[in-house]
């Protein structure tokens, strides 16, 4: 057969008869085409930070694989943080409080986000297809005061908004870790989890966490952290968790389990 001939000779020569063949293969013609164009944009994804450090802030490993595994399933990612002080401020060397120093949650969280972070009053639904809020206790100290009061915590303000804005809206929610204490405050009846219910020989350290979000009025999923299917999906509140660092076990099972929580949350914008 003959060859092709170039590309930029096929637009040129054939461009007229192209257009045609595209509307009539296109009901509404080449408007159609590029309206589907559109609608494959990618998700755009809220991601909520509480602070930087495993206890004081945001867990770094698990904001790291949120945004890895937004980054390769294509979303565009926006974060955020309340600007407000932290509850205090850990020595992570020594795993104490440093009395004299005082911190913005706000300011922490920028490191994390290499700068490109805005206060979370800024955030809402209608930029955003989905939320995603990693771990770590700041989601405990700044974002909620539940390691101090448990089942009588109270939700910053700003994160409570934008937890019942997204419910209301029919858009995903996912959390991972501690935080997903946050959805079982305020979200009454929603499904979660952080793991197993008893601590197993300090395999969960955290387990006593299932009680308190019974508590709170939320159902706890028992679920592993290193088998298949690591994240709940709570399908009628779009509600997505998976138990992360709640597991003492390897880091790439806490990589892998955020993936399956993030991959279902991007599932369920539909994008």
């Amino acid at each position: 057969p003959p060859p092709l001939p170039a590309p930029s000779a096929m637009l040129t020569s054939r461009g007229p008869a192209l257009c045609t063949a595209l509307r009539r293969a296109a009901p509404g013609g080449l408007a159609s085409f590029h309206s589907s164009a559109r609608r494959c944009r990618a998700a755009r994804v809220a991601v909520v930070l509480s602070g930087c450090g495993v206890y004081d802030g945001t867990e770094i490993h698990e904001a790291s694989a949120v945004l890895v595994h937004l980054s390769r399933g294509g979303a565009e990612v926006q974060m955020y943080a309340p600007d407000v002080p932290q509850m205090h401020v850990i020595d992570h060397s020594k795993g104490q409080p440093a009395e004299a120093e005082s911190r913005n949650v706000l300011v922490e969280s920028a490191r994390i986000a290499r700068g490109k972070i805005a206060s979370l009053a800024q955030l809402t639904t209608a930029d955003h297809d989905a939320v995603i809020f990693p771990g770590g206790f700041g989601a405990a100290k700044n974002l909620s005061t539940f390691a101090v009061d448990g089942k009588d915590c109270k939700v910053n303000r700003e994160v409570e908004r934008v937890l019942k804005d997204f419910h209301k809206a029919g858009k995903p929610i996912g959390l991972c870790c501690i935080s997903p204490v946050l959805a079982a405050k305020v979200l009454s009846g929603a499904e979660v989890t952080v793991g197993h219910e008893e601590e197993e020989g300090g395999k969960w350290p955290y387990a006593g966490t299932a009680g308190a979000i019974k508590e709170l009025g939320a159902k706890h999923c028992v679920k592993e952290v290193t088998i298949s299917f690591p994240a709940h999906v709570d399908t009628k509140n779009k509600v997505v968790t998976t138990p992360a660092f709640m597991c003492e076990t390897a880091l790439h099972h806490i990589f892998d389990g955020i993936g399956a929580m993030v991959k279902n949350v991007l599932k369920l914008t539909g994008k």
